[in-house]
C-alpha cells in the first residue's frame, strides 16, 4: 500500500511516515504563492529505499495541485527534477533546479 504524503502545516513540511519514521521536506510559502522547498531529511533506516524520491515526488504533486510556483532551494529536490525534467514546468519565473 502506497503511504500518502501529511502536509504537517504547523512544522511547516511535507512528511511521509514509513515504518514508524518520518522522512519530510522542510517548506516556505510567500505571499506571491511561490513555495521554496529548503530541505529533506530521510531517517538512516529508510535511506536506499526510494523513500526520499517518493517524498518529492507526492509533494510536488501537491503543489502542481495546489497551483504554487516552486523554488527548490534543497540539492536533492533540485537534482530529482533535473532528473525528472517534467516537473520544471512548476518552477517559479528566472528559477532553474
Amino acid at each position: 500500500m502506497k503511504q500518502a504524503i501529511y502536509d504537517n502545516t504547523n512544522e511547516q513540511r511535507f512528511e511521509l511516515t514509513v515504518d514508524g519514521k518520518t522522512a519530510f521536506i522542510d517548506y516556505i510559502i510567500n505571499k506571491k504563492g511561490v513555495i521554496y522547498l529548503t530541505h529533506t531529511e530521510v531517517p538512516a533506516k529508510l535511506e536506499g529505499e526510494g523513500i526520499g524520491s517518493r517524498l518529492v515526488k507526492q509533494s510536488l504533486e501537491t503543489i502542481e495541485q495546489r497551483e504554487l510556483k516552486l523554488a527548490p532551494i534543497c540539492p536533492f529536490v533540485a537534482a530529482f527534477i533535473r532528473r525528472h525534467p517534467q516537473w520544471k514546468k512548476l518552477l517559479t519565473d528566472n528559477f532553474n533546479a
